[in-house]
């Protein structure tokens, strides 16, 4: 199926996991710490480069989101899940900033897990990162071409400066971060969470997440990026689609 890297200091539950993994199909190579995991991960000796990686946070060595903040340095487009017992919001938001496909919490469910796993692989495997129907690759996107501003929550995309409401600078920060990868709804969900409210003061609906997704992509018009609805999975920034 895959060839998956598994990083977890609980030794029980690292050889639980292991043989759930490895009982789905999977080739799972498993560290107890950090540090070793990062090596792994951008090992280029293996002779079989990885497909995924499922990621403790409490790693000893080395902080599971200071090894996530490196290996998207050099390897962006790896699919990482998260395993974690932090189950604050924040911690959510932080890891999925921090270039996550997806979180799961401990305790967890088994099968849960094993079908967050295949479907973070079978997004890595969308249309969305191979040649188009055109013929020409889906470009990701260049994070040093959009410039974006907190404090007055405007965003400079190919020299246009386009001004943004709270939310939509969020989306905006959210899938430039994740550049490359599919963002699915939850993941804007959760980030929105951790935001002021607009207008009213009302918390947001989440069939009203089309809107904010329909805004947004019309103000990026005529700037050389797009934002694309990966459909039953969420969103994709593109460039040079539009």
């Amino acid at each position: 199926m895959a060839r998956l890297l598994l990083a977890e200091d609980d030794e029980l539950l690292r050889d639980a996991l292991s043989t759930l993994l490895q009982q789905a199909g999977h080739q799972v190579a498993a560290v107890a710490d950090g540090q070793t995991a990062l090596e792994r991960a951008l090992s280029r000796t293996e002779t079989h480069p990885l497909e995924g990686l499922v990621l403790d946070l409490g790693l000893p060595r080395m902080d599971g989101l200071q090894v996530l903040a490196a290996l998207r340095q050099q390897h962006p487009t790896l699919p990482v899940l998260i395993l974690t017992a932090r189950d604050a919001v924040e911690s959510r938001i932080a890891g999925l900033q921090a270039g996550a496909d997806d979180y799961l919490t401990k305790p967890f469910n088994p099968q849960e897990l094993l079908v967050r796993v295949q479907s973070m692989l079978r997004r890595s495997r969308l249309p969305a990162f191979t040649p188009a129907d055109s013929g020409s690759p889906a470009a990701a996107p260049d994070a040093t071409d959009i410039q974006l501003d907190a404090s007055t929550l405007r965003a400079t995309v190919a020299s246009t400066v386009i001004d943004l409401t709270p939310r939509e600078w969020g989306l905006l920060d959210l899938l430039v971060r994740q550049s490359g990868q599919v963002v699915s709804r939850e993941a804007v969900m959760d980030m929105w969470q951790a935001q002021p409210l607009e207008g009213s003061g009302n918390a947001l609906a989440s069939n009203a997440l089309e809107v904010y997704v329909h805004r947004l992509r019309r103000k990026l018009a005529g700037t050389g990026y797009t934002l694309r609805n990966i459909r039953g999975l969420g969103y994709l920034l593109e460039q040079g689609a539009n």
